[in-house]
């Protein structure tokens, strides 16, 4: 049999190239380090974070065509890009203070190192719905749940190498890990023997027609409130667990532990709910599970705020870091579970294109999502509480476009 099978194929190498990306989520981890480093603020140097996010989710809305044609260039472009962001990064750190270093950092982390996360992002998937055919689910949620498991294992090494080596050399060191990881991926990837792409699918599309479709423009809504309202909880929750067990013996220890249960959440959703999805007649359905649980658990969390001081108890620490839980849980399994959605209702020919457009939802909500909790908390004298009514607010609009405009099996 040798290596031409899907998992060595397909699996691992969408594992390689996901968990190397992956580690953008662990910009918390060492943003403050970085502000401190250039003489920055913490919120200026945050926005390198949303460049990031904002040129993944463009670069790979116009990277479909390519990745369609040729996964092997576009997995050459994802590799030199990101590990060149994350070099460049590490250079204007070290040797660059103040604004220069803040444009630079922009340059390198936001913009070329998001490049190379929008085309590596969505460089493996159809391979891995092709390789996987019958199970086009789990096959996408083994890739998407390397994403979300690259928090959970790059988070102690980062730290380790920053409390050692310092900020930079964690850059260029991890770098460099990651230039082998995906040109080992890049090696590896290749679709299955036989499969030719079909003629005249590029004259075929037509992305700004695809907007005028009410099932994809549904699909796309729902998927950026689901990113929108994650990033805008996942983003702060050092900080929500920190005011919900303030004053409490345990609030240490709730601060180092909690981030970590959470991106193990964030990891079960990309595998389960996308892996659960096959099992199901309509895929939609697990959307809906997404948007039921995220309404009814933040019900629960805003209902201790009704009550003098009940935010102040374990009860409702509890309760909040189920919310955390349950929102990293749907965060998750939106993304994993996406691909196998857009193919179940615009069949596979397309899917690369399709499915990096509907990406761009992710890049208008990397700037929407954590600058609405940033804005929320200025100017209500930081009640987090109001970011909750915000999300509730967003989550039901979703559950509404999910049973209306996307509640449909037949194809477009």
């Amino acid at each position: 049999m040798g290596i031409n099978n899907k998992w060595m194929r397909a699996a691992v190498p969408a594992l390689l190239i996901h968990c190397s990306i992956g580690t953008v989520y662990c910009w918390s981890t060492f943003k403050e380090a970085i502000a401190t480093k250039i003489g920055m603020s913490t919120f200026s140097v945050g926005w390198a974070f949303s460049l990031a996010i904002f040129f993944l989710g463009m670069s790979a809305a116009f990277a479909g065509r390519m990745v369609e044609r040729d996964i092997k260039k576009s997995s050459l472009i994802s590799c030199i890009c990101f590990t060149a962001g994350m070099l460049g990064t590490g250079v204007f750190i070290q040797f660059f203070t103040g604004i220069a270093a803040l444009i630079g950092i922009f340059i390198c982390y936001g913009c070329i190192m998001g490049i190379g996360l929008g085309v590596g992002y969505l460089t493996p998937v159809k391979t891995l719905m092709l390789w996987f055919s019958e199970q086009k689910g789990l096959a996408t949620g083994i890739s998407i749940m390397g994403f979300g498991l690259a928090k959970a294992i790059a988070t102690p090494i980062m730290e380790a190498i920053q409390n050692s080596l310092g900020i930079s050399a964690m850059f260029y060191i991890l770098g460099a890990v990651y230039f082998l990881m995906m040109m080992l991926g890049h090696f590896l990837i290749k679709k299955p023997d036989g499969w030719v792409e079909p003629d005249g699918v590029k004259s075929e599309f037509k992305p700004l027609e695809m907007f005028k479709n009410k099932v994809f423009l549904g699909i796309w809504l729902m998927f950026f409130i689901n990113i929108h309202c994650g990033l805008a909880l996942i983003t702060y929750e050092k900080q929500i667990i920190g005011v919900t067990f303030e004053g409490m013996a345990v609030v240490a220890a709730m601060i180092s532990i909690v981030p970590s249960v959470t991106a193990a959440f964030n990891a079960l959703g990309r595998i389960g709910y996308s892996t659960l999805s096959d099992k199901m007649k309509d895929r939609n359905t697990v959307y809906k599970i997404i948007f039921a649980t995220s309404i009814g658990v933040t019900l629960l969390a805003l209902a201790p705020f009704a009550i003098s001081n009940g935010h102040k108890s374990i009860i409702f620490g509890a309760i909040v870091i189920l919310l955390l839980c349950t929102v990293n849980l749907g965060y998750g399994g939106g993304f994993s579970t996406l691909p196998a959605l857009l193919s179940s209702r615009f069949g596979m020919d397309k899917i690369s294109k399709i499915h990096g457009l509907a990406l761009s939802a992710w890049a208008v909500a990397g700037l929407t999502g954590n600058n609405m909790s940033e804005i929320i908390l200025k100017t209500t004298g930081q009640k987090y509480d109001c970011i909750l009514i915000a999300t509730l607010a967003f989550y039901s609009a979703a559950m509404i476009i999910c049973l209306t405009m996307v509640n449909n099996k037949k194809k477009a």
